[in-house]
């Protein structure tokens, strides 16, 4: 029994920090509720009090009794008749209040162990209090742990003395923790409830990788290189505006670091997080341009009253602008604190059908034909009637939607206007012979071969 007590009371002085009057003080209070479980009537006592001797282990239970007369004397629990009395204090009177050893022979180790409960329980609030006292001031500060388990999805840490809760919405999605991990996390509050004290600590807070770049960069830490904003997807990517007064001092290269050291330190802490350092601006399209870099934007509005930035960007970038899954494009909207809004730019295409439509009429006043067959033509590599003259008649007519007459049409008109008769129309002139055709002229030839063979 002696060495238990003294044993508990240097435990605790020792490895949890807790003044040794805070644990008699919590030994005392649970050995006071043990003895009115195990003595009958004793929890009517209205004064009882424990003693403990801390170097030799003894404890002493004492009730207050009230001092009242022979006649009167009927609750032996609060009360001593006055004949008993005054053999322990001869000048005692009526009314006094006399302490009185009342600890049962057996109460040492059963007091132990009934008492356990409610001494832990005290020494715990009493951890939790000088907890609380300690890590009061120090929300917003990084601390190191580490994983000792888990309560449903929330990461209990250990921090050497007390222990810190990480919620699971406090967690990074895409990390993973095993019991006995090395963690840094951010303090996000020391909270102080009915449960009492309890830290909350997380790793996807934004202010974790402002306290990251405080750490590493010496600029910002010394507020040459000030973090103006910071705008955060845990575990995908993080944008951070940096500015400075000193225009020697480039606050982009500070926070990379030789040869991006200093960033690379804290992607590495970040479990390789992208992190995109970028020059604030009090100019909003200079800032959101750098911003959303490398897209370039071609066309920039603001809304004022909505607070909505409309911009356009060339087809081939608009995935970079937007990002997967919108992420470039909302990290944006929180950095720079307006709603920014990406779409394709159409003034190109624009143009480019203006000049088709120009083009196609062209085409459509030169053959005299409608405008609509003109596109079409022209869509189709037909830009001239010189060019419309080459196509075969079976592409006319797939072009023109299978209207055969229709391309025979456009291809006749094509030809007179290049000056080109066609195979119908091309007859011989009066009094000019008509070309033989194919099969009279490899007739005569083989006659004449036929008759010259027998003179030679």
């Amino acid at each position: 029994m002696t060495n238990d007590i003294v044993a508990l009371i240097d435990f605790y002085e020792r490895e949890k920090a807790i003044t040794r009057e805070r644990v008699v003080e919590a030994l005392e209070y649970a050995f006071t509720s043990a003895y009115r479980r195990m003595v009958p009537g004793a929890e009517s006592i209205e004064t009882l009090r424990a003693t403990i001797d801390t170097k030799k282990g003894e404890t002493k239970i004492f009730a207050e009794l009230e001092v009242v007369s022979d006649e009167e004397y009927q609750d032996k629990f609060n009360e001593v008749p006055l004949s008993l009395a005054k053999k322990r204090k001869p000048e005692v009177e009526v009314g006094d209040h006399l302490d009185f050893n009342v600890t049962p022979k057996n109460f040492g180790r059963i007091a132990v162990q009934t008492a356990k409960q409610t001494m832990m329980q005290r020494l715990r609030m009493a951890e939790k209090e000088m907890m609380y006292e300690e890590f009061k001031d120090r929300a917003g500060d990084i601390v190191s742990g580490t994983v000792r388990r888990f309560e449903k999805n929330d990461v209990m840490v250990d921090l050497g003395k007390f222990e810190a809760r990480m919620p699971s919405r406090e967690r990074v999605s895409t990390e993973d923790y095993n019991v006995g991990d090395r963690i840094r996390a951010y303090v996000v509050s020391v909270d102080n409830d009915a449960r009492g004290p309890e830290i909350i600590l997380s790793r996807s807070h934004p202010a974790f990788v402002r306290r990251l770049f405080e750490a590493e960069v010496a600029e910002i830490s010394d507020r040459t290189v000030e973090l103006k904003a910071i705008a955060r997807e845990a575990g995908y990517r993080t944008k951070v505006a940096v500015a400075t007064t000193d225009e020697k001092v480039d606050p982009v290269g500070a926070c990379v670091g030789l040869r991006g050291a200093r960033v690379k330190n804290i992607v590495r802490e970040l479990n390789n997080e992208k992190v995109d350092i970028i020059r604030w601006s009090e100019d909003v399209q200079e800032f959101v341009s750098d911003a959303l870099k490398p897209a370039q934007i071609r066309s920039f509005r603001q809304d004022e009253e909505g607070k909505v930035i409309h911009l356009t960007v060339d087809e081939e970038d608009l995935s970079k602008a937007i990002g997967r899954r919108g992420q470039n494009a909302r990290l944006t909207s929180k950095l720079v604190g307006w709603d920014v809004q990406v779409r394709k730019d159409e003034s190109q295409h624009e143009q480019f059908e203006a000049r088709v439509a120009d083009a196609a009429h062209g085409l459509a006043d030169e053959l005299d034909i409608p405008s609509d067959i003109a596109d079409k033509l022209f869509r189709a590599g037909g830009a001239t009637s010189e060019l419309v003259t080459q196509m075969p008649i079976e592409y006319l007519e797939m072009t023109l939607d299978g209207d055969r007459e229709a391309a025979e049409n456009v291809l006749e008109k094509a030809r007179k206007v290049m000056g080109i008769a066609s195979a119908e129309s091309a007859s011989p002139e009066e009094g000019e012979p008509a070309p033989p055709t194919d099969g009279e002229a490899e007739g005569s030839v083989s006659e004449g071969r036929n008759d010259e063979e027998p003179e030679a």
